[in-house]
């Protein structure tokens, strides 16, 4: 074959195996280095293979399996907000990179709009485009993570979710950690009026974070004058919650650093010294937290690594192989900076 009809053309198995000269068969079973086939026989057709770049067909793979060849991560909110937000990007990595590793393409669900809520499921179930689910980021109440758990699709979820004893998750002990992060600002830096910025309360992350809180203020008897205010996890929401507010506490503790961002913005702004009049401590570490000025005192949550484990453990349930862990969970790391007081910078 000319180079340029080539051009034109996928190179197929055929043609690595025409040019080897042997059959179709034996040149598949020597890119999968079957014993059958002789080491030099195999050495040649990767050889021929590269020259010629070839690249095998996970699609046919998978019909040959009967599989779709392909794993779904499904986010229940919109694209826009997925791509904006450092965590899903630290998620979407973890799961591509083993993903990668078996061969296997990743689609990614998410709604189009507040109207259409049911739509990332509803993708995934009916199109039967991905051979198993990784879902994150739902709501408490949201119902169709019952009917996605019911419908016998592989699943595994990353995130909290106690009402769901039969879900496989993968997550932190978020109400633990927000406890210790607390208790840091009151038992180390001596803070008394505290503040708490909690996450959406209709979503688990927001409801453990909060109660983490005020496990720490009720353990130290400081419940009376502690507060907690709802946001959404962005950084508007911190900087309006913490405004008009800021003379108020000497503490913040908010669910994510988004918000504790906002809430050191509101503090410049209204000339309070962080951490001198006020410390304050966020959540995740997901990049923000270590680029501002005083940088951000957190709780580091290993998402891609969770995003990572929850996806081997999906592989494992395509394959077949149910048994196994249902709840796996992942440590965080304190990250005491500037912010709290400390002299630890990263």
């Amino acid at each position: 074959m000319s180079p340029a009809k080539r051009a034109n053309r996928r190179v197929t198995l055929q043609d690595v195996a025409d040019r080897v000269g042997i059959t179709a068969a034996a040149c598949s079973m020597a890119l999968r280095d079957s014993d059958r086939i002789s080491p030099t026989t195999k050495e040649q057709v990767r050889a021929v293979a590269a020259e010629l770049g070839y690249v095998g067909s996970s699609a046919a793979r998978a019909l040959r399996r009967q599989r779709a060849g392909a794993v779904a991560l499904i986010v229940p909110t919109t694209s826009k907000h997925v791509f904006g937000h450092s965590y899903f990007m630290h998620v979407l990595s973890g799961v591509t990179s083993v993903a990668n590793d078996h061969d296997t393409q990743v689609l990614i669900a998410t709604n189009a709009d507040e109207a259409r809520g049911l739509t990332a499921y509803e993708r995934v179930m009916r199109s039967h485009s991905a051979d198993g689910a990784i879902l994150t980021s739902a709501a408490i109440e949201d119902e169709t993570v019952d009917r996605l758990l019911a419908s016998g699709l592989p699943l595994v979820l990353i995130g909290n979710f106690p009402q769901l004893a039969a879900a496989i998750t993968v997550s932190v002990d978020d109400r633990t950690a927000s406890r210790e992060a607390t208790e840091h600002l009151i038992v180390v830096h001596g803070r008394r009026r505290l503040l708490h910025l909690t996450g959406p309360l209709d979503h688990q992350t927001g409801v453990d974070r909060r109660d983490g809180f005020h496990d720490a203020v009720a353990a130290h008897g400081l419940e009376e004058e502690a507060v907690s205010l709802e946001g959404d996890f962005s950084e508007e929401a911190g900087r309006q919650l913490v405004e008009g507010r800021a003379d108020t506490f000497d503490g913040i503790v908010a669910a994510n650093d988004d918000m504790a961002f906002g809430a050191l913005t509101a503090l410049r702004e209204r000339g309070r010294d962080v951490p001198g009049e006020v410390a304050l401590i966020g959540f995740d570490d997901f990049g923000l937290s270590r680029v501002t000025t005083p940088a951000i005192s957190t709780v580091a949550v290993p998402a891609e690594e969770m995003a990572a484990v929850a996806t081997e453990r999906l592989l494992e349930l395509i394959d077949g192989r149910a048994a196994g862990w249902t709840r796996r969970r992942m440590d965080v790391t304190f990250r005491f900076r500037a912010s709290c007081g400390c002299d630890q910078k990263l």
